[in-house]
């Protein structure tokens, strides 16, 4: 059984900085890429930005510049540190990460439950 467990969520001023957290956990053997997404109301479910486990990165265009993706392999955890947010940044925020259980086995997909970010004055 694997977990991961968002943290760092809240409510920020426009202009501002939060830090988000991810920690994946279970009997994982290796960890492809990790990612951060977001979903707005009304709207669909959007990257934010990737990092695969050679630390190569990709972000989307409404974020580059602002936000920094980064993971600790031997913790298992990808943070994403937002800075000048905007209103338009507010969405719930999902963590997702590419898992294998044992070498050279299937890789499988697995999201955390989300964190609301807020950016409201």
């Amino acid at each position: 059984q694997v977990q991961l467990v968002e943290s760092g969520g809240g409510l920020v001023q426009p202009g501002g900085s939060l830090r988000l957290s991810c920690e994946a956990s279970g009997s994982i053997f290796s960890i492809n890429t990790m990612g951060w997404y977001r979903q707005a109301p009304g709207k669909q479910r959007e990257l934010v930005a990737t990092i695969n486990s050679g630390d190569s990165t990709n972000y989307a265009d409404s974020v580059k510049g602002r936000f920094t993706i980064s993971r600790d392999n031997a913790k298992n955890t990808v943070s994403l540190q937002m800075n000048s947010l905007k209103p338009e940044d507010t969405a719930v925020y999902y963590c997702s990460a590419v898992i294998t259980f044992r070498d050279r086995g299937n890789q499988y997909l697995y999201w955390g439950q989300g964190t609301q970010v807020t950016v409201s004055s």
